[in-house]
């Protein structure tokens, strides 16, 4: 069977019968999922790769004098680990998604047919979602677990920052797409955002043991705000005007995505 055949069958089993968005994207996911499972290498970088940096993360981040800024180990590693998902399952992968869809000209022809163009994007997000949510729900009971780090009350705080972050990252990834001419290329494409995020926004190294300049830097990184916000839901560190800075943060990084989507995307081969 190919990608196309994969995508389109369970599209059209379900036009056959009256629906609504919600029983197409359905359908388009179930299809993506069928065809993740068949890469390998997709899965291996989903599923395994925020677990194995975490874990090689650990001497590294013990070594670093944290009680300064009143943080821990736990504390530093369970939001990073968080990011490693958003990175390299939600991001990285859908990014090649949507790339890879258009050049296959699945995405041209899925419009053919009653999903609409949200609902295609949407619909081919919602395996990585998925994981990625499931995934990070499991890495942070893990680390909770492990490093002995107590669920404060505020974890609900940690879960917006986690489900408002896969929102961003699905985003960036669409906008990655529109601006990748291959397959090939948006394996290069992606790591720019994800060296970044790694190295300024907090996930290896706290802001608050960074000069106060670089730190302010980092600050207006994409990610950054997100891991803030995780890190605040576990250390219940944080006032009100803090968490609002960093939702502005996400959402103007959210709407410059969704601009440069509705501007640039194509949904057949660029040439």
């Amino acid at each position: 069977m190919s990608t196309l055949d994969a995508v389109r069958s369970p599209v059209r089993a379900r036009e056959r019968t009256p629906n609504n968005a919600a029983d197409r994207m359905k359908a388009l996911g179930r299809a993506e999922l069928t065809l993740l499972g068949r890469n390998k290498s997709a899965l291996f970088t989903m599923l395994a790769l925020p677990s194995l940096l975490t874990y090689s993360l650990y001497s590294a981040v013990q070594s670093m004098d944290l009680k300064r800024a009143g943080l821990t180990v736990g504390t530093v590693l369970l939001p990073g680990a968080l990011g490693y998902v958003l990175l390299f399952a939600v991001y990285s992968t859908l990014s090649g998604v949507y790339v890879i869809r258009r050049e296959e000209l699945v995405l041209k022809r899925l419009r053919t047919g009653e999903l609409r163009d949200l609902e295609i994007l949407a619909g081919a997000a919602l395996p990585a979602l998925v994981l990625g949510l499931a995934q990070s729900v499991l890495l942070a009971a893990g680390c909770a677990v492990l490093m002995d780090v107590p669920v404060p009350g505020t974890v609900w705080l940690a879960a917006v920052g986690l489900l408002l972050g896969m929102g961003l990252m699905g985003a960036l990834a669409a906008a990655t797409a529109a601006l990748t001419k291959s397959a090939e290329a948006a394996q290069i494409a992606v790591l720019p955002l994800m060296m970044v995020s790694i190295l300024g926004s907090g996930m290896v190294v706290p802001l608050d043991t960074l000069p106060d300049q670089l730190a302010a830097v980092c600050e207006m990184l994409p990610l950054t705000p997100v891991i803030g916000l995780i890190r605040d839901g576990w250390t219940t560190g944080t006032g009100a005007g803090d968490v609002l800075r960093e939702l502005l943060v996400m959402v103007v990084w959210t709407f410059i995505a969704v601009l440069v989507v509705r501007k640039r995307f194509r949904w057949e081969p660029r040439r």
